[in-house]
Parts: structure tokens; C-alpha cells; sequence
């Protein structure tokens, strides 16, 4: 499986993937999931939002178990953020079917659309609007970089966009969720153990900033009478890190447009976006108001214009304390069944995930495989095939408990 999916999307000239929503890649990763599962004797079905569910056994019954992930990529993104997961999913099931196991609750393998939100610039989008975290207006707003919008390019990859919307049905015959994903960070590296299970999801957003100044020529304005954004835009990088280090969270401008983005021209606008993360909602809330202080007073200083625009943002999640607790005597027991410690550790996390958006509907966990670098979003993403099929046992040991007992 691993190796019939890593060519899907991968730029060659990076290493790394662009498997953006609704796009030829994409498009190649969701027949990757079908044929996956038809050879697996499932029933494959792509909801009113996107997102492909792969059934064993009915649908309509309830009180269903549902493990996946995601396919889709941040740009030139790692092989593992998201894919882990959906493969480990099929694997797990081949290993339940291997164990001779009997399902008394239906079980579906799910792959999200459109999680990362590369393309569109909002998180988890299949997601949302099946949780009805994200209206069909406000989906219809979204548009990429070229200007096309969502619904646009729904309909351009063969999807109706007048279907999207909430699918609480879909969600009350859900019993429980389990998202496998790697790791992003070294919790496990420096603890030394292979499998970690979410204990919740940091709060984050994320803010647009748009610094207007003057566009003029590079070599002929004196430096006293240039507007020139981008050097307001560099000192609230900075101030964002600092805010970062004082509140004990993080903060990022990973994305930049620039106009008209000449090199022997003075910007005349500036656009930014910041992503913020923090263990709670305070720290959140004092970095995301000392970083937009700190831009204010930098653009009165050099006579520029600032808007700044809140476009998503997810509160603390607190996955199930049930489900969790149940998670970790499964995998507590299985340790120490193979003569190991029953210890398995408990992590937060500041990466947001599909589990955290159902967390409200539905109960959910998340398993955590190790990564020995910490790197994530990246070509260097990277998970030991040892570990990976630890990740694939302790799967099928919850999903065995979930779903056959």
C-alpha cells in the first residue's frame, strides 16, 4: 500500500506533495482509496462534502466504530501527515481479518477532504461542514490563489457543490472515531515509546494581515519618503516570535504575498498570515494581542495602512476522557500481555486534526506514532517501519475492542 500510494502527487523537483483538494492529485489519491477498499470487500461512498467513507458491514445500524485520516498535503508536504493514518487503517483491518475476528458493530475507513487547507486556506473543510463547523456560505466564499472558488472547483472535479452542508445522520450513527497520525513533534522520541495517544488539541488560528504602503521605484526613493510595508511586515514577524517565547506557545508567518512583488519595485502591499498555537486559551489570546500591538504601532511609525482579518480558528479540544481512558487500558493490557510495560503515554498536541472537529459531535481519540526527527510538514517527515506497525497493532487491538467485543 505504502509504496502503490507515495508516487500520488509527489513534486519531483521537492521531493515533497501537493495533493491539493479537488485537484488531478487529488482525484488520484481518492481512486487510491477506492481500490483499496473494493479489495477489501467494501462498500465505498463519497458523502455530500466530500469525503469517502469505505464501510464493513451497514451503515444505517449505528453506533458504528470509524478510523481514517486524511490524503491531501500541506505544499510539498511530508508522505506521512495523513496518509499514515488511512493506510494504517486498511492494515489494521487486514490484521483483524487475519485474527479471525467477528464485528458486531459496523466499522468504516474514512478519508477526509481537504484537512490541510492548502489549497483554499482553511483547515479541515470536509470536516467542518459535516460537523456543521462551516456553513455552505461560507465554504462558497473560499477561493485559492487563482481566484477560482470551492464550489468552482467541486464541480470542476465531478462534485455537486450544492450538496455540502452539516450531515448530522451521517454523525449520529457514529459510536466512536480513532484517527491514527504520526507525531508532530519528539515527545516519543525522548520518552522512548512507539505509540502515545492524544490527550487534546492546543487552541489555534489563523490571522491575515494586510500591510498597505506605496508602491515606488527601488533605486530612486529616498528611504525618508518611502511607505514601504514590508519592513513593517518584517518587524512583526519578529514581534511574533517574541510574543511566542513570552507566552510559552508558538507562532508562525509561514505565508507571504507581496505586490506587485517586483524586485526593483517598493511593495504596495504586503499580505501575511500568522498561525498561532497555545497550550490554553489565555496564552492564545496574549500572543494574538501583543503580535497585532506590535503591528499597529510599527505601521503608525512607517505610515502604513493595517487590516487585520481573523480567518479560522479552533478552540482547546478535550478529546473523550471515556474513549481515552479505554484506549489506554486496550493498549495497557496488550503491553503487558507481550511481557511489556503497560504504561502507554498520554500527549497533547498543537497540530489540529479532523478527530478535534467531530470531538464536539462525536467521542474521539487519536493514536500518535513516533517520529525520531519531529519534523513534519516537510519532504523530511519520517516514521520507522518497526514503529509504523506498532502503529498498525495497536490500532486493530482498539478497533478489536471497540468493534468485535
Amino acid at each position: 500500500m505504502w509504496r502503490s500510494l507515495r508516487p500520488l502527487g509527489r513534486s519531483a523537483a521537492s521531493g515533497g506533495y501537493r495533493r491539493y483538494a479537488w485537484t488531478d492529485a487529488d482525484a488520484d489519491c481518492r481512486l487510491w482509496f477506492r481500490m483499496q477498499a473494493e479489495a477489501r470487500r467494501l462498500d465505498v461512498e463519497t458523502d455530500r462534502n466530500g469525503n469517502q467513507w469505505a464501510w464493513l458491514g451497514d451503515p444505517t445500524a449505528g453506533d458504528a466504530v470509524v478510523t481514517g485520516s486524511h490524503l491531501d498535503s500541506v505544499p510539498d508536504g511530508g508522505a506521512f501527515d495523513g496518509p499514515l493514518g488511512v493506510v494504517s487503517s486498511f492494515a489494521a483491518l487486514d490484521e483483524l481479518r487475519a485474527r479471525g475476528v467477528s464485528f458486531k458493530r459496523p466499522l468504516a475507513i474514512v478519508n477526509f477532504g481537504d484537512e490541510e487547507g492548502a489549497r483554499f486556506g482553511l483547515a479541515c473543510v470536509g470536516s467542518r461542514l459535516t460537523a456543521g463547523r462551516l456553513t455552505k456560505e461560507q465554504a462558497y466564499e473560499l477561493r485559492d490563489a487563482d481566484g477560482i472558488s470551492l464550489p468552482q472547483a467541486m464541480e470542476a472535479a465531478g462534485h455537486d457543490p450544492d450538496a455540502i452542508g452539516p450531515d448530522p445522520e451521517r454523525l449520529a450513527r457514529i459510536g466512536a472515531f480513532v484517527e491514527l497520525h504520526v507525531e508532530q513533534g519528539r515527545a516519543l522520541d525522548l520518552s522512548g515509546d512507539a505509540i502515545g495517544i492524544a490527550s487534546s488539541i492546543w487552541p489555534h488560528g489563523r490571522w491575515r494581515y494586510d500591510f498597505a504602503g506605496e508602491a515606488n521605484h527601488a533605486g530612486t526613493t529616498r528611504l525618508v519618503d518611502r511607505r514601504d510595508p514590508m519592513l513593517t511586515y518584517a518587524e512583526t514577524v519578529l514581534a511574533a516570535r517574541r510574543e511566542a517565547e513570552l507566552a510559552g506557545a508558538v507562532a508562525t508567518f509561514g505565508k507571504i504575498a507581496v505586490e506587485p512583488n517586483g524586485v526593483n519595485a517598493i511593495p504596495s502591499l504586503v499580505r501575511g498570515w500568522l498561525d498561532a498555537r497555545a497550550a490554553d486559551q489565555d496564552a492564545l489570546d496574549a500572543v494574538v494581542a501583543g503580535v497585532e500591538t506590535a503591528a499597529r504601532d510599527y505601521a503608525d511609525r512607517h505610515g502604513i495602512d493595517l487590516t487585520v482579518v481573523r480567518e479560522s480558528f479552533t478552540p482547546v479540544v478535550d478529546f473523550s476522557h471515556a474513549l481515552r481512558d479505554e484506549l489506554s487500558r486496550i493498549l495497557g493490557d496488550a503491553a503487558a500481555t507481550s511481557g511489556l510495560s503497560g504504561k502507554v503515554p498520554v500527549l497533547g498536541t498543537g497540530a489540529g486534526h479532523d478527530a478535534g472537529i467531530l470531538s464536539e459531535s462525536i467521542p474521539t481519540a487519536m493514536l500518535f506514532v513516533r517520529n525520531p526527527t519531529g519534523v513534519s510538514h516537510s519532504p523530511a517527515e519520517f516514521a520507522a517501519e518497526d514503529d509504523c506497525l506498532a502503529g498498525v497493532r495497536a490500532l486493530a487491538d482498539v478497533l478489536e475492542e471497540l468493534a468485535c467485543r
